[in-house]
């Protein structure tokens, strides 16, 4: 369920996109992503950190969008999105507190040098997600930007999160692997 309500202001963006302009559109963003981050507390208690920063990077690009009447901020916010996951997870490694594995390693038991490749691997990921999107935002039509970002972002992450849990799945313990 918490998925689905992440996936809310991004289809909302992409509809007020194809049926009015990116104007209009980056505002419904701010908006409804304002009213994620309100749902998601009422419903669970709990507002992840991402989920703010990503609702400041939203209202703080958005706003200057709206404001300046310039797109090009909403597509820095991508960047920058990416960016700081890709800091992130680089800093939480390096200072011997890898993010990846502290999100997963409860339910998973690996080696630490499996989960200081899967986190470096998505450092990787995320930093060429973040170029890709300067390249497309910053190179082709707003149409095309558009559609990347929802959808061309969107499947290459669900279809890395896959192939990182295939990794996974051949470097568990044979024990495991095997009770199947």
């Amino acid at each position: 369920m918490k998925q689905l309500i992440d996936f809310i202001p991004l289809i909302v963006f992409f509809a007020l996109y194809k049926f009015y302009d990116i104007y209009v559109a980056t505002g419904a963003l701010i908006i409804a992503t304002a009213l994620q981050i309100v749902v998601t507390w009422f419903w669970f208690k709990k507002v992840e950190k991402m989920q703010l920063i990503t609702f400041v990077l939203v209202a703080v690009f958005g706003g200057m969008t709206i404001f300046l009447h310039d797109d090009n901020f909403i597509k820095w916010k991508v960047t920058i999105i990416y960016l700081i996951f890709a800091i992130g997870l680089a800093a939480s490694h390096l200072m011997g507190k890898s993010a990846i594995k502290s999100m997963l390693g409860k339910e998973i038991e690996l080696p630490d040098h499996v989960w200081s490749k899967i986190n470096w691997a998505w450092v990787g990921f995320f930093t060429a997600c973040a170029a890709i999107n300067v390249y497309v935002a910053f190179r082709l039509p707003l149409d095309v930007w558009v559609n990347f970002k929802v959808f061309g972002l969107l499947i290459a992450t669900l279809l890395y999160t896959v192939l990182t849990g295939f990794y996974i799945y051949t470097k568990l313990p044979k024990s495991t692997n095997s009770e199947q």
